[in-house]
């Protein structure tokens, strides 16, 4: 596979290893053991993990072939949106991680997708094949995945030059000032606790885009579009300016504590009726890798969100 290096690609002074990481999805030791043993080239050379890439290069990755995994096919029931020759769109329930790691070896959905999807990309190798980007456990929605290994590294590429569209629906506790407003505040890991990640002077540049959908008596229906991806990036957004999300018991947990009065007696029945984090990925779109279709999915929200969006509606 093969493609040219973008401007604003370029202009951020990334390293190869760090580069090719993103764009294929992988780990940067897994980038870094691909240009080593000489799989990578630019303008027709030899790549090194060191080089930094320059607008208009032409990068050549030529894949080895896939190393036999352990991973299992597995008949976990899964709702298959859109497939083709290369790639699927899938709508992911809560509580299903999405690949195996420690502490869930199997169960997942690459394994249910070993089983409903022929054929997965390889390019991440062991335990993430086909998967372009993810979705927390308890998140439901939408889901890219690639089916070879062109389509992985297009599909890659886009989300890292922020052209894949990613929209989710969320309850948030209290009610947001403006109808339409952007968070811009940079996130990174938790400076204490490592499974956390945080707004931090040090982190990523992270970008949210928030819409009011519905006003409710204690909490906000809200429409959240990502320009970045960082990891939890909505829920530590909403949590950063003061609305966390509802049903969070990371970033929001107790905040229907945060109510008195009639309010209070609300809120707590709210909480009581959501069975996990608010969050719902309602909305995808991009560009098809080989047709160049411009393809959008929408997914609404799943029944246990219905409801207790239902009842706070009244």
């Amino acid at each position: 596979m093969s493609w040219t290096v973008e401007e604003a690609v370029a202009t951020g002074s990334a390293r190869l290893d760090r580069y090719l990481a993103k764009c294929l999805d992988v780990t940067r030791s897994q980038a870094a053991r691909l240009i080593e043993e000489g799989f990578v080239r630019v303008g027709g050379a030899v790549a090194r993990k060191a080089d930094v890439p320059r607008a208009g290069a032409r990068i050549e990755v030529f894949l080895p072939e896939p190393r036999p995994t352990d991973l299992l096919a597995e008949a976990i029931p899964l709702r298959l949106v859109y497939e083709d020759e290369d790639l699927a769109v899938v709508d992911k329930p809560a509580g299903l991680v999405v690949h195996p790691a420690p502490g869930h070896p199997s169960g997942t959905l690459v394994n249910a997708l070993l089983y409903h999807v022929k054929g997965l990309s390889r390019v991440s190798r062991g335990l993430r094949p086909g998967i372009v980007h993810r979705l927390d456990r308890d998140t439901s929605g939408l889901l890219l995945v690639a089916k070879n290994a062109r389509a992985h590294a297009v599909l890659s590429a886009a989300l890292e030059r922020r052209e894949i569209r990613r929209t989710y629906l969320v309850a948030c506790w209290g009610h947001v000032r403006e109808p339409r407003f952007t968070v811009d505040a940079p996130v990174g890991r938790h400076p204490v606790d490592r499974k956390r990640t945080a707004v931090i002077a040090s982190g990523r540049r992270a970008v949210t885009h928030v819409e009011l959908v519905e006003r409710w008596k204690a909490a906000d229906f809200l429409r959240a579009r990502l320009e970045t991806g960082r990891t939890h990036q909505i829920r530590v957004h909403l949590k950063h300016i003061g609305h966390p999300v509802v049903g969070d018991p990371t970033y929001g947990s107790g905040g229907e504590k945060s109510f008195s009065g009639p309010l209070g007696r609300w809120a707590r029945e709210f909480a009581a009726r959501v069975p996990r984090q608010f969050l719902h990925a309602a909305a995808l779109e991009f560009l098809h890798p080989t047709r160049g279709e411009w393809m959008r999915f929408e997914s609404p929200l799943p029944e246990d969100l219905a409801a207790a969006a239902e009842w706070a509606r009244q």
